[in-house]
């Protein structure tokens, strides 16, 4: 998953860019989800939780102390991890084409991670993104 990012951006707009991206990308799945009464349900959870992280993430960057950008960025984590949970079952139900979740899964696991570090980087511990 890329989103548009030039040499100039710092490290945090590069996310910043990379998880509206990600949002951007669950609207058209979920509008393809409308279609039957557990799509419709499906679509509006993975709507809330993937478009989610983004908001989260930009909250943080204005956070007023340590403590709450890290809080901020484990809300962003449990979003992800959300959506995460909601496209696999979109997968195995097979309620849509794979080739419409292509690289979601993955792009999501890479978001994930790379707040995992950064919570990890802000605490100075070990918490982490679960995969």
């Amino acid at each position: 998953m890329t989103g548009v990012t030039t040499s100039s951006q710092t490290k945090a707009e590069q996310l910043q860019e990379r998880l509206i991206a990600f949002a951007v990308r669950i609207l058209p799945l979920a509008n393809c989800l409308h279609v039957t009464f557990a799509g419709k349900h499906i679509a509006d959870q993975l709507l809330r939780s993937g478009t989610s992280a983004a908001p989260n993430y930009a909250e943080a960057r204005s956070a007023e102390s340590k403590a709450d950008f890290v809080h901020k960025l484990r809300i962003a984590v449990k979003e992800l991890n959300e959506t995460d949970v909601w496209l696999q079952i979109t997968q195995r139900s097979g309620l849509l084409k794979a080739e419409l979740l292509d690289g979601m899964l993955t792009a999501c696991g890479e978001l994930k991670r790379i707040l995992g570090a950064s919570i990890h980087t802000a605490r100075g511990s070990t918490i982490s993104a679960k995969q």
